[in-house]
């Protein structure tokens, strides 16, 4: 029997997070806070976090809660009402705020959050990368691209035998769909089946990660130049200075032209104390003729308010944001490098998985009390404070020999904006575009000369839908209409897997080994399809949604079957998460 779901909040990411769980046979009850256009039987209408609404939605019977609101504060609230209610209960919680959402993990049970940044954002880099990559698996402590290669008539795999691929340390099969029929992927490689016209292959390569190379006098070189076209940072600043040196000049030559006994350094000495307050010498002026005092008068006027403007202007520049835009423009990379428009949660987890590859990026940013500000910087990312749809902000980031640009703001308009503006700088830009609506992400992809558009909810809903159905998701993908996850399962002495060796139990329930941890080793290849699973051992593998069940369900004597509960040793587990979107 496939769990008992309920998706608070039908929104956009919400309603296609409900969509995907009832196309894979899952037992769903939607809540929404307003009337919609559904079968009544599957929404309850109601404020979530009322007792009353979530009651009727069968709160003490679901085995999970998939909380879809935008708003962290709402989420929250619908939490603590439903485990008042039903303390068991698993709970899926979207959140913005990363960080509270890693507390509540650590703090309640059965809590997983999960963010639409974080989850869509590999996608925006690889795409920006220029490569096929779908996806990524964080696999023995490395980010492994996902592609999805389509065997065609002139695919150099054609003919080739899947075991060729089994244990190759270049790749990692993840899922197969045959062009004919149905086989299960361990069947295939056991049984040498070659490939054909319109097979589908789901695989993972190692990462290759970009050394960054420079010498010193080359980052020395690349902060003149910078400097140079940044000017205007400093421009006001240097205007003052320079007016006040001028002034003091004047006053010390006049001084010294009016009484040749007067020495250059008294005269300068007594100019700077007359202009900037201080005082000193002042015989200088009293023993000198009436002009020469009116002279000094206008110099004291002139230099205060010069004093001023200067002192203003330094204390912006230092103690403002000014010097920490100057240092960043003396640090934009200049060329094969990556602008992301945007330092929103997306952005900067764009900016991340680009920098941690070892790429260059440069950050467009409007709002200089951003919140990632301090996040960027810390890592070494120049942001310019500067509106990212003005050419003139575009061309300070070396645009036209950037490798890619990413227009990541949370405004739909503002992305295709900055987007349009690229391209009449430069055509040939690879531009990678953000935006919400899935269906107009579609249409613009189609008229504009983008590279890529993507939805972050079209992105994202697979990895929710994948987390609802139990156990310990870690990642998934969409291939086909058929929702397949990646997960880690701890062999319990009642597990159906103990004692059954990794290939019989691969091809009874049809999922995809991907490695083994046994007595603190991993296991692949064809020693892990001969290794007999035993209690303690954590099994990683792929399957498709619809057949989770399988994984903790055993046949007794007579033939029924008997619920064994899904767990996970998550001090022995490592991370794995594959992010594969639909094709469009």
């Amino acid at each position: 029997m496939q769990p008992r779901i309920i998706i608070c909040g039908l929104g956009r990411t919400g309603y296609r997070i409900f969509r995907l769980l009832s196309q894979q046979g899952a037992e769903v009850i939607g809540i929404s806070d307003r009337p919609m256009s559904l079968n009544s039987q599957a929404v309850v209408i109601g404020d979530p976090r009322q007792a009353a609404t979530l009651i009727h939605a069968g709160i003490r019977e679901a085995q999970t809660l998939v909380l879809a609101h935008n708003d962290d504060a709402l989420n929250l609230g619908v939490l603590t009402q439903a485990r008042v209610l039903n303390p068991h209960i698993r709970i899926i919680n979207r959140l913005y705020n990363q960080t509270l959402g890693d507390r509540l993990d650590q703090t309640l049970p059965e809590h997983v959050s999960m963010s639409v940044s974080a989850l869509a954002a590999p996608i925006f880099a690889f795409a920006a990368l220029g490569s096929k990559a779908i996806g990524q698996l964080n696999l023995y402590k490395k980010t492994w691209p996902i592609r999805e290669e389509v065997i065609d008539r002139d695919h150099p795999w054609l003919g080739h035998s899947l075991s060729e691929f089994w244990e190759n340390s270049e790749r990692m099969l993840i899922h197969y769909l045959p062009a004919g029929g149905e086989e299960d992927l361990v069947s295939a490689v056991v049984t040498g089946k070659r490939l054909q016209v319109g097979d589908h292959l789901i695989l993972g390569t190692p990462p290759r990660v970009k050394s960054k190379r420079g010498s010193f006098f080359r980052k020395v070189f690349k902060a003149i130049a910078n400097l140079r076209q940044y000017q205007h940072h400093v421009r006001p600043m240097t205007l003052v200075i320079l007016a006040l040196l001028v002034t003091i000049c004047l006053a010390t030559f006049t001084y010294v032209f009016v009484n040749f006994d007067l020495s250059v350094v008294d005269a300068l000495y007594f100019s700077v104390g007359m202009i900037t307050g201080a005082g000193g010498k002042e015989e200088v002026a009293e023993l000198a003729p009436d002009w020469v005092k009116l002279f000094t008068a206008m110099m004291m006027v002139v230099g205060a308010g010069v004093i001023g403007i200067c002192y203003a202007l330094i204390n912006d520049f230092i103690l403002g944001s000014r010097i920490r835009q100057f240092w960043d423009a003396t640090k934009i990379p200049n060329q094969n490098h990556f602008v992301i428009c945007g330092l929103g949660g997306m952005g900067m987890a764009i900016a991340r998985q680009l920098h941690q590859q070892g790429h260059d990026v440069v950050v467009l940013e409007n709002n200089h009390k951003n919140r990632f500000l301090r996040s960027a910087r810390a890592l070494g990312i120049p942001v310019i404070i500067a509106d990212a749809s003005v050419g003139n902000s575009l061309r300070d980031t070396y645009i036209n020999r950037a490798e890619a640009l990413i227009a990541a703001t949370s405004e739909d308009m503002t992305n295709v904006e900055i987007a349009l503006s690229a391209k009449a700088i430069r055509n040939d830009l690879s531009v990678i575009v953000r935006i919400q609506d899935a269906n107009f992400a579609q249409s613009a992809q189609e008229v504009f000369d983008f590279d890529l558009v993507l939805s972050p909810t079209e992105l994202s809903t697979h990895s929710f839908a994948a987390a609802a159905l139990g156990g310990r998701i870690l990642g998934n993908g969409m291939t086909d209409d058929l929702l397949w996850v990646a997960l880690a399962t701890s062999i319990t002495p009642i597990h159906p897997f103990c004692g059954q060796t990794v290939r019989d139990a691969a091809i009874a329930v049809n999922f995809v080994p991907l490695y083994a941890e046994s007595d603190g080793h991993n296991i692949h290849g064809w020693g892990l399809l001969d290794h007999q699973l035993q209690s303690g051992d954590v099994l990683y593998l792929t399957i498709a949604a619809n057949g989770l069940q399988k994984l903790w369900r055993r046949n007794n004597n007579d033939g029924d079957g008997v619920s064994v509960e899904p767990t996970v040793n998550n001090s022995n587990v490592k991370t794995i998460e594959a992010f594969i979107p639909q094709s469009s």
